[in-house]
């Protein structure tokens, strides 16, 4: 089923993008930095607001991670986060600096 995702492209989505990127850049699926773009936390397909800020995080896009490989957006889908396995290390990627 063919879904509306015209706002991907909007002006307002792409400075809430860049705003999101600006504040941090650990990826909410592998807790590695360098995301390069944002996903929404609760899937537009299951209810979540398109241009909510509380509602994107940063995750890494098709180029995947340049830490574990891990392609984070294609692997989230259209899943809660709660339902994403998230990467387990010796280091705490999510406490930030």
């Amino acid at each position: 089923m063919a879904t509306d995702r015209s706002e991907l492209t909007s002006y307002e989505y792409r400075q809430l993008r860049a705003r999101i990127l600006s504040e941090s850049d650990v990826c909410i699926v592998c807790g590695h930095d360098a995301s390069d773009t944002t996903d929404h936390i609760h899937p537009v397909s299951k209810g979540g607001a398109r241009l909510d800020p509380d509602n994107l995080a940063p995750i890494h896009g098709v180029a995947g991670c340049p830490v574990c490989l891990r392609k984070c957006n294609s692997e989230k889908g259209d899943r809660p986060l709660a339902e994403v396995v998230q990467l387990v290390t010796s280091v705490d990627w999510f406490a930030g600096p």
